[in-house]
């Protein structure tokens, strides 16, 4: 280390993001805070903010979501964030140079969150009418939602949005919100059913979904962490 100087180096600032879905009301939705403090105060943005010394970027990420959303941090804790890509234009933020380390998780449904932090207000928004947002945040929302939707067809993801125990009728929901489209009751019970692994059935009674006919069974994530074969999209068939 002799002879090496830091200050040759411009400085910049290091920070997270985090684009966090889970359906409501057969909807995809993201969670997003409002900006208490300029630059961009007042706007909507994803959760998120700067990186602590000798804190890593997952320890960032999970601690601004439990002080911008008022999450608990036993529910921080046990998310699985999955790191997107890295943010790195020059003037991404008017501040000074910033380079961002975004992640993305799903979850189930979550009791409305609050503001924290140098967030004024948190709240559950629906995907399609979250733009625009404060800095680059809509291509990082982007970029997130169109991993999520890549990955439900050859992971077992989509269980990371039901509850502990689901019916086969939610786990679909899951993919036809997510993905936009309708797809086939009897031929996506039968591809689940047949990928071993994928779900496994609850001892107890079945659930009752106020549908007509006998109350539907319930399942729980199997194992499994990918799909052989993939469960593709459909394309063609708007939901």
């Amino acid at each position: 280390m002799q002879g090496y100087d830091p200050s040759a180096f411009p400085p910049f600032a290091v920070t997270v993001d985090l684009a966090v879905f889970t359906v409501r009301a057969m909807r995809l939705h993201v969670l997003l805070v409002e900006r208490g403090q300029d630059p961009h105060q007042g706007r909507w943005a994803l959760p998120g903010g700067f990186l602590l010394p000798h804190e890593a970027a997952e320890q960032a990420a999970r601690r601004e979501l439990a002080e911008e959303t008022g999450l608990s941090c036993d529910t921080t804790e046990g998310l699985h964030l999955e790191q997107l890509r890295t943010y790195s234009d020059p003037d991404r933020d008017p501040r000074m140079r910033v380079v961002s380390v975004a992640f993305t998780a799903l979850v189930p449904d979550l009791p409305e969150p609050r503001g924290g932090g140098d967030a004024a207000r948190a709240r559950w928004t629906p995907r399609d009418e979250a733009s625009p947002l404060a800095f680059d945040h809509d291509r990082i929302l982007a970029d997130a939602h169109e991993r999520i939707g890549a990955k439900l067809e050859y992971t077992c993801l989509a269980t990371a949005f039901c509850p502990a125990a689901f019916t086969l009728g939610e786990l679909r929901q899951v993919y036809e919100t997510v993905w936009g489209v309708a797809l086939d009751r009897p031929n996506f019970r039968r591809k689940v059913l047949a990928t071993p692994g994928f779900v496994e059935p609850v001892a107890g009674g079945p659930r009752r979904t106020g549908a007509r006919g006998k109350p539907a069974a319930l399942y729980t994530a199997g194992p499994a962490r990918s799909l052989h074969p993939p469960l593709l999209r459909p394309e063609g068939r708007p939901r």
